[in-house]
């Protein structure tokens, strides 16, 4: 009799245990099923039914070509990133300096930036009506841009690297602050120099957190599109701009849904390595804070390096950002007409612009209204994710054996391409009983996806901060489940909520991959608006498309100023 009611006994939590689980998984996983996983194996289904003989209708030169430039492109620009990111995560973690905090948002910026936003900064920057063109044209009296950097490889390169630099930025230099500065120093003092002392004992135990940032930014980097599509021009095509072309220019579906699969394979593989080497992480040598290691610089040449790794990163991240701005509220008279001199003044023409339909077409759609589609696409995105990351999250704070299974499963749509999401989206929400192509949801559905991961790790290390004894002796001292909610964990999780719904607000804001799809001409997104407005001529339309991309920056710029504000202390990977 004992035995039995002790096997009843021992049954009784794992029960409790599975239905809380189904619980907290059942919403997250429906939704990753139907809206993730649905789509994409019809995009697989689609690509494998193209590759049999006889159905492919298409030359296999038409997917090595953009597949071996796509690798080649990703390579080169997450060397450069490295390169360009490891003097900065050395001077943040090593270093303390006025404006440090400033500078580390700035930092932060581009990565979150969108890329139609990325492309007009550096179109305002080098392009051919940017400052540099003008000025030197101004200077030398010239009648054509001596310099030619829009629809070429460099530009796509710098443009990387201006958007990924954070990224080694705040994973390496994270890991960088927390390392025992006395080994470096024992190292010194047993004669080693300080170049050798980096390459024996630094970087290996850097090694993990310098992998992952590198897989991480190799991975962007692949599945690139508003960046290759708006600066490198019809000449350089990866996989992601090939999608885009054969989908909705060329009509060819078969090469894009093997384009697709192919890309999508390649994404999964470099997904679960990267899921593989932040595993690793690095040993904790002894417990410190991480400002224990930090000082600021003594010596001459120390200063020299601090100032001249600050400055550059000022250049390079400030000046495309700070050239967009001024330009947007910049009016040349050469665009009236005039050749020489260039004269400039300041003006808010195309702000004002914004808001009038001047040639009356009855198709035009304002720039304002695309604004306003954004933001309630952005307002819906907020609850659908944050409700999803919730639940998520919450799971996995949970000792549960499920968890490493699915944890990696909601981090699969980081690495999926958002072309192909969209492309999948068009295969499967096109026909009854999910006919969803009038449907205003589509979008921030897509957008959800994109989200999503960002939201659950914003929450999960709040969740699991919560400790346990503090609901314990709430429930003991009479208090219900609601108001152990409400006056226990709400307190704890609020910065961490807000933080979430920030990134997920900004996400949305700026994603153009999927929306390029899925966004019906009649409801632009500010994304979408100011793509249309680059691609067209004339100063007014450029001015426009400046002021759009202006907006959007400053909108992101704050919400990612409030999310450093926001942030738990130590908290500094993705």
């Amino acid at each position: 009799m004992n035995q039995v009611s002790s096997r009843r006994a021992s049954r009784a939590p794992v029960s409790g245990a599975s239905l809380q689980a189904i619980l907290l998984w059942g919403l997250p996983l429906l939704f990753l099923g139907l809206f993730f996983f649905y789509p994409l194996f019809s995009v697989f289904r689609l690509g494998l039914a193209s590759s049999l003989a006889g159905q492919a209708g298409f030359r296999w030169e038409q997917v090595w070509r953009p597949l071996n430039f796509t690798l080649y492109q990703a390579a080169v620009s997450t060397l450069l990133t490295l390169l360009v990111g490891l003097p900065g995560a050395y001077l943040f973690a090593r270093f303390s300096f006025p404006g440090k905090e400033l500078l580390r948002a700035v930092t932060i910026v581009p990565f979150i930036l969108p890329t139609v936003v990325v492309a007009a900064c550096f179109n305002a920057l080098l392009g051919p009506r940017g400052w540099i063109n003008v000025g030197l044209m101004d200077l030398f009296h010239l009648s054509t841009p001596p310099v030619s950097f829009l629809n070429t490889f460099w530009a796509i390169l710098v443009a990387h690297v201006f958007y990924n630099t954070s990224i080694v930025i705040l994973m390496v230099g994270n890991a960088w602050a927390h390392l025992d500065p006395r080994l470096t120093q024992a190292a010194e003092v047993l004669g080693a120099s300080k170049l050798r002392s980096f390459w024996e004992v630094t970087l290996p135990l850097l090694q993990p957190s310098l992998l992952a940032a590198a897989l991480l930014v190799f991975l962007f980097d692949f599945t690139s599109f508003g960046v290759v599509l708006l600066l490198g021009g019809p000449r350089f095509a990866t996989l992601e701009v090939e999608i885009y072309i054969q989908a909705l220019q060329m009509l060819n579906l078969p090469l894009a849904g093997f384009l697709s699969l192919l890309q999508l394979l390649c994404t999964l593989g470099l997904t679960a390595v990267y899921s593989r080497s932040i595993t690793r992480g690095i040993v904790p040598v002894r417990p410190r804070s991480q400002a224990e290691g930090m000082r600021r610089p003594r010596s001459f040449s120390e200063r020299a390096v601090v100032w001249a790794i600050a400055l550059f990163l000022v250049v390079l991240l400030v000046s495309p950002l700070a050239s967009l701005a001024l330009r947007s509220v910049t009016r040349l008279d050469a665009e009236r007409g005039q050749r020489e001199p260039v004269q400039y003044g300041l003006t808010t023409e195309f702000y004002r612009e914004l808001f009038i339909n001047r040639r009356q077409s009855f198709f035009y759609v304002p720039p304002i209204d695309a604004a306003r589609n954004s933001l309630l696409y952005a307002g819906a995105t907020v609850v659908i994710s944050v409700s999803l990351g919730f639940l998520a999250a919450y799971a996995l704070t949970r000792r549960w054996r499920l968890n490493a299974v699915l944890d990696p499963l909601l981090m699969l749509p980081l690495g999926t391409s958002a072309v192909t999401l969209g492309l999948g989206y068009l295969l499967v929400f096109n026909r009854a009983p999910l006919d969803l192509r009038a449907s205003p949801l589509l979008v921030p559905l897509a957008h959800t996806l994109v989200a999503l991961p960002f939201v659950v790790r914003s929450l999960q290390p709040a969740l699991g901060s919560i400790p346990v004894q503090l609901r314990q002796a709430a429930a003991v001292l009479g208090a219900s489940p609601l108001q152990v909610w409400r006056e226990i964990d709400m307190p704890i999780i609020t910065r961490a909520v807000l933080a979430s719904a920030i990134f997920a607000f900004t996400i949305s804001l700026g994603e153009f991959g999927a929306t390029s799809f899925l966004a019906r001409p009649e409801y632009p997104t500010l994304p979408v608006a100011i793509f249309r407005y680059l691609s067209q001529p004339g100063a007014l339309n450029y001015g426009q498309a400046l002021a759009m991309a202006t907006l959007l920056m400053v909108v992101c710029g704050l919400g990612i100023l409030v999310i450093e504000r926001l942030r738990l202390p130590g908290e500094g990977e993705f």
